[in-house]
């Protein structure tokens, strides 16, 4: 992953061009389906937070994470100015310990910045910090071109990487949306984390 300081400076010039200007459209198609509903969820790399403010607008109790420090404080003056909360950290969320798991997950775009061989290490955050009932709400990036970021996240790759021995996959989520660059296209796929078996109790029922 690039350093953060890296990111903070992208931010302070206006390098970002990842960055839509708005919420992104699947994800109120999600809600409007009823298919999110008001929960405690994690947005990590959570950038200048469109997504933050509607969910905790909608009565989300909203925890979001970024590595840098200028979207997190214009973020949180909005929050302010909108009579809004939410958890705001500033924070690699490789080292950050949640308080407690969360009921969902939205991700947008931390996977697709950070290089290949840091994938297996974020899934792992991923499952770590979510219910064993909880949703992964997952954009993957179709860049369909080599290098990064934003690293194409090919969807053999992201069924490599996301496992059915721990996530179910579900189609019924599954919808896609030009990137309002014209450049990427995203493939939208909910994962819900497998119910962990507690293996000694059915050992002792059979």
């Amino acid at each position: 992953m690039e350093a953060g300081n890296n990111w903070e400076q992208r931010y302070q010039i206006g390098q970002t061009g990842w960055d839509r200007g708005e919420i992104s459209a699947n994800l109120l198609h999600w809600i409007e389906l009823g298919l999110l509903k008001p929960c405690r969820i994690l947005i990590p790399g959570c950038g200048n937070g469109y997504e933050v403010i509607t969910l905790a607008e909608l009565g989300f109790e909203v925890v979001a994470i970024d590595i840098s420090a200028t979207p997190i404080k214009n973020l949180s003056q909005q929050l302010t100015d909108k009579g809004l909360s939410a958890e705001l950290i500033q924070a690699d969320f490789f080292t950050w310990q949640a308080d407690k798991p969360f009921d969902a997950i939205y991700e947008q775009t931390s996977l697709c910045a950070l290089p290949p061989e840091l994938w297996s290490d974020y899934e792992n955050c991923l499952y770590k910090w979510l219910k064993t009932t909880g949703k992964v709400y997952a954009q993957f990036m179709q860049s369909d071109q080599d290098g990064g970021p934003p690293f194409h996240c090919e969807i053999s790759k992201m069924k490599a990487l996301f496992q059915t021995q721990r996530w179910q996959w579900s189609q019924q989520y599954s919808t896609q949306l030009t990137h309002s660059s014209g450049k990427y296209e995203k493939l939208y796929i909910a994962l819900a984390r497998w119910q962990a078996i507690n293996i000694s109790l059915l050992k002792e029922k059979y």
